[in-house]
């Protein structure tokens, strides 16, 4: 069952059928060609996953996200950034790292970076006469960062199904996504020098900067507030989001004042409607991981690694080549449901803490979003940029070796991102 499962999901997918369809044409194809499965047992099985009360926080957070950043916090955080940074080699492509890792504090997907970030910040750059390839580059690699800094859509899925804490995913996410960004801006500054990109070339202006500063910071303590609630225990992750989709509500009311009904309905149809794609690959994958239980795959590899795969480094070597590879052809969300489940019996074989097994997965899949056949957001940004994808894939090389070295450690030096 497990192999049909596998066979029908990957013509699917190459006929380009959407990935939760996908998932759902192969489970019912694998129900159906078994009688020891009851149809009505697996809808029900794809129904109790989506009644689980933190998946409350997926729509408050992507709420908070799109009324923070639809408004006029956007400008406001390019401008400080901009006059912070974008006098340096590479200035401009670090600033869309920045705030791409600012970003990550509101929205907690990377497709929601990439596309607001993008759409604001490639303009910009292409005044500047910055390379509209690397512009693409930087900003599809750098949305990223958004999925490991607190709140984390990807993170909240992983704690789903493996019963790991969102408190302690949330607190180990920072870590690592900060190294991403420090990574990527060196890389942003080596390429600009090297290639003697053009910086912004206007004065430091130190009363904008102050303005500028000012105006946002209701926006840049958010995160920072939302680690505090967590890491002390003031309240719980759905708690949290709820909380800050009213700090967000009430700061672009009274403070930046552009929050009116009709931006609030396109902001709660939005949040909807991304929630909707969510909560489909998550009752998808739901019924397909409950099928490989059944047919007791997990199990299977965790007893094929044990009898042949005696090094602990080698099973996460293998474990990673597995997610690089379907990092390419599956959405994050989907291969972090799917995977999970196959994953979490080899990390307790070998002892892997369950905090660790989520942000190495995240940031191993992570790549994927920005590599070809089907990353995301490197199609994004290519697109708001108007440059091939292949032009794209060229520029991307410094971050692929910042990237690798953050999963080499995330994945070999626990004591990075454990407490």
């Amino acid at each position: 069952m497990s192999a049909l499962i596998l066979v029908v999901f990957m013509v699917a997918a190459v006929s380009a059928m959407p990935i939760a369809h996908a998932l759902l044409v192969a489970a019912m194809a694998a129900a159906a060609s078994s009688d020891r499965v009851p149809l009505d047992l697996l809808v029900q099985q794809m129904v109790a996953q989506v009644q689980s009360f933190p998946l409350i926080a997926i729509p408050f957070f992507m709420l908070t996200g799109t009324l923070m950043m639809g408004g006029k916090l956007g400008e406001a955080l390019v401008g400080v950034l901009s006059a912070l940074i974008g006098r340096f080699h590479g200035g401009p492509g670090q600033v869309g790292v920045l705030s791409s890792t600012l970003f990550g504090g509101v929205s907690g997907s990377a497709v929601a970076d990439a596309s607001a970030i993008g759409s604001l910040l490639i303009p910009w750059h292409k005044r500047l006469g910055y390379p509209p390839a690397f512009s693409a580059a930087t900003l599809a690699a750098a949305a990223t960062i958004d999925i490991l800094i607190p709140p984390s859509i990807p993170l909240i899925l992983f704690a789903l199904s493996s019963n790991a804490s969102i408190a302690d995913l949330f607190v180990a996410g920072v870590a690592p996504g900060l190294a991403l960004c420090g990574g990527f801006m060196a890389a942003c500054w080596w390429v600009g020098r090297r290639r003697n990109f053009p910086r912004v070339t206007t004065p430091f202006d130190g009363a904008a900067f102050r303005r500028h500063l000012a105006y946002a910071s209701p926006a840049v303590v958010l995160p920072v507030l939302i680690i505090v609630f967590l890491r002390f225990g003031i309240a719980t992750p759905t708690e949290v989001a709820v909380l800050s989709t009213l700090y967000a509500g009430l700061v672009s009311a009274v403070i930046y004042r552009d929050l009116g009904w009709k931006r609030l309905h396109q902001a709660v149809v939005h949040a909807g409607l991304a929630t909707g794609v969510v909560l489909l690959v998550i009752m998808a994958s739901a019924a397909i991981g409950w099928l490989l239980t059944f047919d007791q795959m997990p199990q299977g590899i965790a007893h094929w690694v044990q009898e042949n795969v005696h090094a602990k480094w080698l099973v996460i070597l293998l474990m990673n080549g597995l997610m690089l590879f379907l990092g390419m052809f599956i959405d994050l969300p989907a291969a972090i449901l799917l995977l999970t489940p196959v994953f979490v019996p080899l990390a307790n074989a070998i002892g892997m803490d369950m905090t660790q097994l989520g942000i190495m997965m995240t940031v191993n899949l992570a790549i994927g979003l920005y590599t070809p056949p089907v990353g995301t957001t490197l199609f994004i940004t290519s697109a708001l940029a108007k440059v091939k994808v292949g032009q794209t894939v060229r520029e991307l090389g410094p971050f692929y070796l910042v990237a690798f070295g953050v999963l080499a450690l995330v994945s070999y030096v626990p004591a990075v991102i454990l407490k």
